[in-house]
């Protein structure tokens, strides 16, 4: 367990082994094992091992609540579900089982009874920051009206009080002060972080977000590695699950229409890869299917969920100037969000890219005619459309094709996205070269 912890894997799977082969049956090695399975990406080895574990000890609450999370990272919301309620059956002072609870029954649509498990949680636990944090973004995520965004303040600053370093708290507080027009107050939790933290990156740019300060051109890279790192471990739930996060399928969609039928031809770069919600898709086109991330936390998920034949972590403007000619396709979902001016990353993405290969990219869409770009309170960028094509024709792009969709929700509503797509210029590659024989 100090090797599982300490996330020496290798290790901690070795000595779980040792542990089964001198005694067959033992629960806690076979609950473990099971967890370190799922990490590895081996779900189903996993969620049998810990199965084995409860046929020797039926009532262990942390079992169950274990077996249920590799059911919700897995997407199966039922079967977790169950597992929450038999570990509370167990253990109805489990927090965590609770808490997750709550959770995929919010992700199952169900937001009434996900609220009243977050105060069922609160009752038993007033002092647990990460309930109150997550009762906010309820809150929020479903937000009806004004007065539920007030509400995910006072529960942002219960979680915040509670634990003064909660960085994914102090950051949601800010941005419901913003949303609700109180610009002072959100500049101010900022300010405040700063004086505290003044090395931290996060506080530094979203500042900037909120009107602080001057925005920069670009989400520093220590900012971005940051906010991703924090988040891997609950991204692919809090956006597929709570935020209705489409981008993948949707791009994945639109490159169907200018790719040749599936015929795994092509090399494939999946441009800030995420955890890896991408590579299902695109791995019928791929020949090579590759990942970058700027996270490692990030990358290590991808690598878990398996897919790519290569994943690396590094900045994506630069790694991208480091593969000339390299790619048929390359496709980034919601990465250029983080990028305030494009020319400089579509101009790498341009001379990556053979001739005649194809660029997919998902932006928050900036209303109006202008060339604009504007830096939300979110932390993310949004561009017009002029800025996007301007940006492209700029890089030597044709064919371009940008269509308006909403590709996620915050507070509640969709948000207006960009769908691009741009070939690059030059004679036939091998993706167009595949379509027209």
């Amino acid at each position: 367990m100090q090797a599982h912890q300490a996330e020496d894997l290798d290790a901690a799977e070795q000595l779980y082994r040792e542990v089964l082969e001198l005694r067959v049956a033992q629960p806690d090695a076979l609950h473990y094992l099971g967890v370190l399975c799922h990490q590895r990406g081996r779900s189903d080895e996993g969620v049998e091992l810990i199965r084995t574990a409860l046929q020797v000890t039926p009532q262990h609450p942390d079992a169950h609540n274990n077996m249920g999370n590799i059911h919700k990272e897995c997407g199966r919301l039922r079967e977790a579900e169950a597992c929450y309620r038999k570990a509370l059956g167990c253990g109805p002072q489990h927090h965590n089982a609770l808490s997750n609870l709550a959770v995929v029954l919010e992700a199952q649509e169900r937001p009434q009874e996900a609220l009243e498990a977050y105060e069922r949680l609160l009752r038993q636990a007033p002092r647990f920051a990460q309930g109150h944090y997550l009762l906010g973004l309820l809150l929020r995520n479903n937000a009806q009206g004004i007065e539920h965004i007030e509400q995910s303040v006072e529960c942002f600053r219960a979680a915040c009080a509670l634990e003064p370093r909660f960085v994914q708290a102090l950051e949601a507080l800010s941005v419901s002060l913003y949303v609700l027009g109180r610009t002072d107050e959100a500049v101010q939790v900022y300010r405040d972080w700063l004086v505290r933290e003044p090395d931290n990156p996060i506080p530094r740019h979203m500042l900037a977000a909120c009107g602080g300060a001057e925005a920069p051109q670009r989400a520093g890279d220590a900012y971005v590695r940051d906010i991703f790192d924090r988040f891997a471990d609950s991204f692919d739930e809090q956006l597929l699950q709570n935020l209705d996060y489409r981008a993948p399928q949707v791009l994945a969609d639109a490159l169907a229409q200018v790719l040749p039928p599936p015929a795994a031809a092509l090399d494939v770069l999946d441009a800030g890869c995420g955890t890896g919600l991408c590579a299902p898709l695109l791995r019928p086109h791929a020949r090579r299917l590759a990942g970058v991330d700027l996270s490692g936390g990030m990358v290590e998920k991808a690598r878990q969920r398996g897919g790519y034949d290569a994943l690396r972590v590094a900045e994506l403007t630069a790694y991208l100037q480091e593969q000339p000619a390299a790619w048929d396709v390359v496709l980034s979902a919601d990465t250029l969000v983080y990028f305030g001016e494009l020319g400089p990353v579509l101009a790498a993405a341009h001379a990556a890219l053979r001739p005649g290969g194809w660029l997919a990219f998902s932006l928050e869409a900036k209303e109006g005619d202008e060339d604009r770009v504007e830096l939300t309170a979110s932390g993310r960028y949004r561009h017009s459309r002029a800025h996007v094509m301007q940006a492209l024709e700029r890089s030597g792009f044709r064919d371009i094709r940008i269509a308006g969709d909403s590709l996620r929700k915050e507070f509640g509503q969709p948000v207006r996205s960009w769908v691009v797509l741009a070939c690059r210029d030059g004679d036939a590659g091998p993706a167009t070269r595949a379509w027209t024989a």
